[in-house]
C-alpha cells in the first residue's frame, strides 16, 4: 500500500511538471518576443534620428533656415563653434541668417556633410545622443572658398511621438583657405555676433587648428565600457587651459 502511495505521488509530481512545461515555454517565448520588439523599436529610433539629422543637413546646406529650425524641440539649442548658444526654434532660425540669406543667394556655398554617425538611444526610447564627423565647404561672393572640418555632438528628444533635435553642437576642428590648404592657412572661428547676440555664451572655450581640442564623447567605449567625457585635453595657453 505504501509502495502504491509513493508511486501515485511520484506520478502526480510528474504530471504537474509536464503540465507546467507549456506555460513555462510560453512565458519564455513572450519574454523573447517582448525583447525583440524592444530591440526593433530602438533600431527604428536610430533610423529616425539618422534621417532627422540628414534632413537637417540638407535644409541647412541650402539656407532653408525655417525648415531647419523647425526640426528642433521647443527648448532646443543650436551652438556653432564659438558663436554662442541660441535657444528655441525661432531664435535658432534668426541665428542662421548669420550664415547667409534665406534660401542661399547666388554665389553662396554652405555645405555641411554629416558622416560617421554613432547614435545611442536611451533604454526608455525617449532621448538619444549622436556624434558625427562634419566636413564643410563654404563660399560667398567676393571671397575665397573655405574648407572646414569638425565634430557634431547632438542630443535628441522624442516630443509628441516625433524625434526632434534637443541640442546641436558643432565643434569646428579646423578652417582653412581653399587655395592655401591646412598647413599654410589656419583661419580662426567666428565669435559671438554683435548684430544678433546669442542667448548664452559658448558652453566650452577652445580653439580650432592650430589648437587640438577633442570634444567629449557622448558614448562610452563599446568594448571597455570606459567613459570618454573627461579625456585629458592638450594644453592651450591662449584659452587658459593648462
Amino acid at each position: 500500500m505504501r509502495r502504491m502511495t509513493r508511486t501515485f505521488a511520484a506520478g502526480c509530481v510528474a504530471l504537474l511538471a509536464a503540465s507546467s512545461l507549456p506555460a513555462m515555454a510560453q512565458k519564455t517565448a513572450q519574454e523573447r518576443l517582448s525583447a525583440y520588439r524592444e530591440r526593433v523599436d530602438r533600431l527604428e529610433d536610430q533610423a529616425a534620428i539618422e534621417n532627422l539629422t540628414a534632413t537637417f543637413g540638407y535644409y541647412f546646406d541650402k539656407g532653408l533656415w525655417g525648415e531647419a529650425s523647425a526640426l528642433f524641440a521647443r527648448n532646443g539649442s543650436f551652438e556653432y563653434g564659438q558663436r554662442g548658444v541660441y535657444v528655441g526654434p525661432e531664435r535658432i532660425r534668426r541665428s542662421m541668417l548669420l550664415f547667409g540669406p534665406e534660401g542661399l543667394a547666388p554665389g553662396y556655398l554652405n555645405n555641411h556633410m554629416m558622416l560617421q554617425a554613432v547614435i545611442v538611444v536611451a533604454d526608455d526610447g525617449r532621448t538619444a545622443t549622436g556624434r558625427w564627423q562634419g566636413p564643410v565647404m563654404l563660399g560667398e561672393p567676393g571671397a575665397n572658398g573655405v574648407w572646414g572640418v569638425g565634430i557634431y555632438e547632438n542630443e535628441y528628444v522624442k516630443e509628441g511621438g516625433t524625434w526632434k533635435i534637443a541640442s546641436l553642437h558643432f565643434y569646428p576642428a579646423a578652417w582653412t583657405d581653399y587655395d592655401k590648404g591646412w598647413m599654410r592657412s589656419a583661419l580662426p572661428m567666428e565669435g559671438q555676433s554683435a548684430l544678433f547676440p546669442p542667448d548664452a555664451p559658448p558652453t566650452e572655450v577652445y580653439r580650432s587648428l592650430p589648437g587640438a581640442y577633442i570634444p567629449p564623447f557622448s558614448f562610452d567605449h563599446p568594448v571597455t565600457g570606459k567613459s570618454l567625457k573627461d579625456i585629458p585635453q592638450p594644453a592651450d595657453d591662449l584659452v587658459g587651459r593648462e
